[in-house]
């Protein structure tokens, strides 16, 4: 406890110095309550309990306890959990003055689709009992987004919203628990959305806050994020835990790196070109993209950036060509949705491009905004809040935006959209 109170201390000097979010232009409103959820619990118990999906019917089930425990967990589809067990690995990482805890990875399946499996974590005495929902393997599917979420008061009324939405499996575009340097603040983010990510999916990628990059003094970027928070990149081809993609139900979903190299001799754009020519829009008629930092944006927050400019101006054309139906955002703290657009201009063959960086993060709302508003964007307001992507069919689907009005949750922008797999005129 007291090395990772002296770690806080010397951080928040980091942090100062470091600070990786820059302020272009506009005045942020006071953000609510910053939160540090403790450890309440016995050390060997488990903690910061988070699942993701590997292939179409694995589950990775990852926890950390503060010393060292058997990586093991039995499931079945009874509350006993004791039909099968799988052992994994254990692991662990160090950031100058901090060590984190033992953080255990285990997959598990194959898994029947749509289904409630009990899961036990650890042998007992120091072990713990949880359930999760398999998503379904085939439309419809409902997807909860959200980006930029931190951990604030803010942050858990997103949550609290999204926990009524009985979604599938949340996907996040980056910027996770803003843990800036600050190591324990990670642990604080797994307490505070275990209650969700311990049930359902969550897959994420990264953005500018994960990378915790010192120079001279810590080199290495992303040594948290890639510690706790492993995706299946293995398992699409990909040589990095920052960029991969997955099948679900009937929707093919891409997360790229805005913070991994981009270009086109890079790993990443090779990969990526590589996986959107093994798309089957057959078995999946939907393609999503996740980004951190916007391609497109009206909002005065976040513009001239590389990872926004170079990052388009590299990678546009290979979703054009492949019909990605729309394309997620985080890093500017608002909301925007733009309609199908290509090279700056409405395109009704071109991905729909939506930032959603409204979470619930410490640095408040970018609420200041071009004027006048382009053509292109059809909506946007410095709120709070998350967004539910409801795939139907093969051709139908319909997102809404829910913001935070004193802590309810309101729809205040709702879309139906028709994927181009159904769309003879964008066919290639």
């Amino acid at each position: 406890m007291l090395v990772q109170r002296m770690c806080m201390l010397g951080f928040l000097l980091i942090v100062g110095i470091f600070e990786l979010d820059a302020v272009y232009g506009y005045n942020r409103p006071p953000p609510r309550q910053n939160l540090f959820i403790p450890n309440m619990d016995h050390s060997d118990l488990p903690q910061q309990v988070h699942i993701s999906q590997v292939g179409e019917n694995k589950m990775r089930i990852s926890w950390i306890t503060d010393s060292p425990t058997s990586p093991k967990v039995s499931y079945g589809p009874s509350p006993s959990a004791n039909a099968l067990s799988v052992t994994g690995t254990t692991s662990s990482y160090r950031y100058l003055l901090y060590k984190s805890g033992e953080i255990h990875d285990v997959v598990i399946g194959p898994l029947n689709p749509n289904t409630v499996y009990y899961y036990r974590l650890g042998d007992p005495p120091s072990s713990l009992t949880y359930n999760f929902k398999t998503p379904p393997s085939q439309l419809p599917i409902k997807f909860a987004v959200v980006g930029d979420l931190g951990q604030t008061d803010w942050t858990t009324s997103t949550l609290q919203h999204v926990a009524k939405s009985n979604y599938d499996m949340l996907i996040l575009p980056g910027d996770l628990s803003y843990a800036d340097f600050i190591q324990p603040l990670w642990d604080s983010f797994g307490r505070l959305v275990e209650p969700l990510a311990s049930q359902r999916p969550w897959m994420v990628t990264q953005g500018n806050h994960e990378k915790e990059k010192i120079p001279l003094v810590h080199s290495e970027p992303f040594t948290a994020y890639n510690a706790r928070w492993h995706m299946p990149f293995e398992e699409s081809g990909s040589d990095s835990n920052l960029y991969y993609s997955f099948n679900v139900a009937g929707v093919h979903v891409i997360m790229l790196g805005s913070y991994a190299k981009f270009q086109p001799s890079s790993p990443q754009y090779n990969w990526l070109k590589s996986d959107l020519q093994k798309v089957n829009r057959g078995k999946t008629p939907w393609v999503l993209v996740l980004i951190h930092a916007p391609w497109y944006n009206s909002n005065t927050a976040h513009q001239g950036e590389p990872e926004s400019l170079e990052m388009k101006a590299s990678m546009e054309d290979l979703l054009f060509q492949a019909r990605v139906d729309v394309v997620f955002a985080g890093h500017v703290h608002a909301y925007e949705r733009f309609t199908r657009v290509y090279k700056d201009k409405a395109n009704n063959c071109g991905p729909v491009h939506i930032t959603i960086g409204d979470g619930g993060n410490r640095e408040g709302l970018a609420n200041k905004y071009i004027d006048p508003k382009p053509a292109i964007s059809m909506f946007r307001e410095a709120s709070f809040g998350h967004g539910i992507l409801e795939v139907f069919n093969a051709s139908h689907a319909r997102w809404t935006w829910h913001k935070n009005d004193n802590d309810e949750a309101v729809v205040s922008d709702t879309i139906w959209l028709t994927s181009f797999s159904s769309n003879p005129s964008c066919k290639q």
